[in-house]
């Protein structure tokens, strides 16, 4: 508990600086070409780090390091720190000068729909070769990441975000009148972020002693495990990744600022995701290895089940809030500068669909270290196949009606599938047993909803009021529906029983 704290509070800081910047970001570019060059350009590498870095490397290192931590000597550490450090950068120092010289393939292949516009296409082209090296300094950033976890520092590899949204921050304010193009100081923030977050976590690595000195040794047994668990692992735990990218090919194709308006959204459902879900997941991995590696199979259960209350706690409330506040949150954060009020019901439609679907996303996230820290790769990969599947059956369906709104219900529906056969397979498997309780959880939480919502139907204006406000009426009446429905979600639960103390557990 102390520890996703710790996680959960450095993660805030870093989404509510994201939030910032995508304000500054809304205020200067809106959602028109800049705006969707610059999404698509940061996009790709970023969708690759989400699949190499945090999550199938991520996922088949933590368990074979937590092992090697609880079996092996020092020096065998070292030495696979050595041949992972080595190997990892060896192979994206590769990728990423491949995907700099094929960038105009790239984007085509990422955003066919800008094709139809040659200067859109030729600028995106233009900031992903300067965007795309993020991926090799981010990653080797999530591999400091990963053994600072596996030693139980958690707060300085949540903390290292913070550094991309105040190099993306000061890039829109200082770099952005120097450009004849005001997206292209955003790539170049991206590039100076990736350094910064790769140097800010070298001292914690030598004051624990386990600085690597990088060399590819692919024959290495510990780099032929982590190879092993990472190729199924690459579909196993960011299909909704890989989903949030098939959006951004089919919203290319649809109306002009359809890109934007999914991501706007995006980062809104993102900040609960991250907060919560991301934050309980990054803890319980290294922990629920240990278990595995112990072989305490009582505690591995009750740490799943802890987890999945944890993140219905907060996640519906969550969920429930955006969807009926997505238009003032939106106005509150982003309609200014560029922004529109037609880029404002636009992206309050595909906001409210991706709500759907948060609850579905934070629970994939807590389910799959039950897979991982087992070192089954494989059973998450066929569970991703299919819900990737589908996600593509319900773009097909729902895009026609729904346009850029469909896709993003589709990305629910598939994660609700996804999170669904998950949590069906471990209880199989005879690794999810639920605790007592269950029932009257379900209680406390629904009824803490209700009253929830009830507070804020009740007190909330008319989002077209919000659109002839300032900042200030606008920040101070979220601030206030922000403590009145919290208010009332927690009182509830206060009053059925639930107590804080019920969430702890020894990891």
């Amino acid at each position: 508990m102390r520890s996703g704290l710790v996680v959960s509070s450095m993660t805030m800081l870093s989404r509510v600086l994201g939030l910032v910047r995508d304000v500054v970001i809304a205020t200067l570019l809106g959602a028109g070409q800049g705006a969707d060059a610059f999404f698509v350009a940061f996009k790709i590498p970023n969708f690759m780090r989400r699949l190499f870095a945090e999550g199938a490397f991520n996922q088949a290192f933590v368990p074979v390091l937590s092992e090697y931590s609880t079996t092996r000597t020092r020096e065998e550490i070292r030495e696979l720190l050595n041949a992972v450090c080595g190997s990892l950068a060896a192979v994206l120092a590769l990728i990423t000068a491949l995907a700099v010289v094929a960038a105009p393939w790239l984007t085509w292949v990422f955003a066919p729909g800008f094709a139809r516009d040659p200067d859109k296409l030729a600028l995106t082209t233009d900031m992903l070769r300067l965007t795309f090296p993020y991926l090799l300094l981010i990653s080797l950033t999530a591999f400091a990441g990963s053994v600072l976890n596996t030693w139980n520092r958690f707060a300085v590899p949540a903390f290292t975000p913070v550094l991309l949204n105040l190099s993306l921050i000061g890039a829109a304010l200082v770099l952005t009148p120097m450009m004849s193009e005001p997206a292209m100081a955003l790539a170049w923030g991206v590039l100076i972020a990736g350094a910064a977050q790769l140097l800010f976590q070298v001292p914690f690595l030598v004051r624990l002693g386990l600085m690597p000195r990088p060399w590819p040794n692919f024959a290495h047994e510990g780099v032929r495990r982590i190879l092993r668990l990472m190729a199924p692992a690459l579909f196993g735990v960011s299909v909704s990744q890989i989903n949030l990218l098939l959006d951004t090919i089919l919203a290319s194709l649809l109306a002009a600022g359809s890109v934007s308006w999914l991501y706007y959204s995006d980062r809104l459902v993102e900040l609960p995701l991250g907060v919560f879900g991301v934050a309980i997941g990054t803890v319980i991995l290294p922990a629920l290895s240990r278990r595995h590696a112990e072989a305490s199979t009582e505690h591995f259960s009750q740490m799943l089940d802890w987890a999945l209350r944890a993140v219905l706690l907060l996640g519906l409330p969550a969920a429930l809030a955006l969807a009926l506040l997505a238009e003032p949150l939106l106005i509150t954060l982003f309609h200014y500068g560029a922004m529109t009020d037609n880029d404002i019901v636009m992206a309050a439609m595909s906001l409210r669909a991706y709500a759907l679907g948060l609850v579905a996303f934070m629970l994939i996230k807590v389910l799959a270290p039950g897979f991982f820290a087992r070192q089954d790769t494989k059973t998450p990969v066929k569970v991703g196949i299919i819900a990737m599947v589908a996600n593509m059956v319900f773009n097909l369906i729902l895009i026609w009606p729904l346009a850029h709104a469909g896709l993003a219900l589709a990305t629910a529906l598939s994660a609700f599938l996804n999170a669904g056969m998950l949590a069906w397979l471990l209880r199989r498997q005879g690794v999810l047993r639920f605790q007592p309780g269950w029932g009257r959880f379900a209680v406390q939480l629904g009824g803490g909803c209700v009253a929830m919502g009830l507070v804020l139907v009740l007190l909330a204006p008319e989002w077209h009021q919000w659109l002839g406000w300032g900042l200030m009426p606008r920040a101070l009446w979220m601030a206030a529906l922000v403590a009145a429905g919290g208010l009332a979600y927690f009182a509830w639960l206060g009053i059925t029983g639930v107590r804080v103390r019920q969430f702890r557990l020894k990891g």
